[in-house]
């Protein structure tokens, strides 16, 4: 599964990040990397952007950017 297909106030384990590039790099910078854990905690009403908690800050994701991030439910 990948962060996009996450349900409302779920957590998940991050287990690979893909993309091309620059789109890889940024996500591992904002915390995005292998074993940590996240949590989905809002949805814009349309389902683009999402909001996750990643090591204690919040960031926002578009779907597409999510969808790049492979995760296990934790």
């Amino acid at each position: 599964m990948t962060l996009a297909d996450l349900e409302l106030g779920a957590r998940a384990r991050v287990t690979a990040v893909g993309g091309a590039g620059a789109l890889a790099l940024r996500l591992l910078e904002m915390g995005f990397v292998p074993g940590t854990a996240i949590a989905l905690i809002k949805r814009a009403p349309f389902g683009d952007p999402l909001e996750f908690q990643v090591r204690g800050c919040h960031v926002s994701l578009r779907r597409a950017e999510a969808a790049q991030i492979e995760a296990v439910p934790a």
